[in-house]
This record gives structure tokens, sequence and C-alpha cells, in this order.
């Protein structure tokens, strides 16, 4: 890759951050709000991949392999959490869950 691409794969990274935090600050769906969360991590994942092409000492693709990781290793905690939540409040709603319910 070139040094004349290196804009292209910015702007998208940009659009792809974007539209993942504009997700996570719109919706309620506590699942919907974690995809928002996963295309956030996916930007920086293409910026970083993008920079090592340009740089061969960053090493781009270490980064980006272990932003991969914490995102699974978050997404698993989170799934496991939201499942929790259903059980307890029955519902994935953000608005309704935030009110803390005494037992």
């Amino acid at each position: 890759m070139d040094n004349s691409f290196l804009p292209y794969y910015l702007l998208t990274s940009a659009l792809l951050f974007s539209i993942g935090l504009g997700v996570v600050v719109t919706k309620r769906n506590v699942i919907v709000v974690l995809m928002g969360i996963e295309l956030m991590l996916n930007a920086v994942n293409l910026n970083l991949v993008a920079f090592s092409k340009n740089d061969p000492n960053l090493q781009g693709q270490m980064f980006s392999l272990f932003v991969i990781v914490v995102a699974v290793c978050e997404s698993v905690v989170a799934l496991a959490i939201i499942l929790k939540a259903y059980e307890y409040f029955k519902t994935v709603n953000l608005d309704e869950i935030s009110e803390v319910k005494e037992m």
C-alpha cells in the first residue's frame, strides 16, 4: 500500500467510528449499543493496520490483534451481564434497567 491511499483508509475509519458513536449515543437497546462499540473498535483496528503499512516499526497488526482479543473478551462479559439483567428485569431496554430496584 502506498501513501496515496492512506487518506481513504483514515476517512473510512472516521466514518465507521462516527457511525458507531452515533449508534451508542442514540440507541437504547443494550445489544445494539454493544454493536456500536464493536464498530468503533473496528475503526481503530483499521487505523492501526493502515498506519503499520506506512511505517513497519509500528507493528499495527499486533495492536490490531490485541484490540480484537480485548473486544471479544468484552463482548463475552457484556453478553453475560445482559443475560443476567434480562433474567432479573425482563427487558433489555436501557431506560428501564437504569432504575435500581430494591429486592
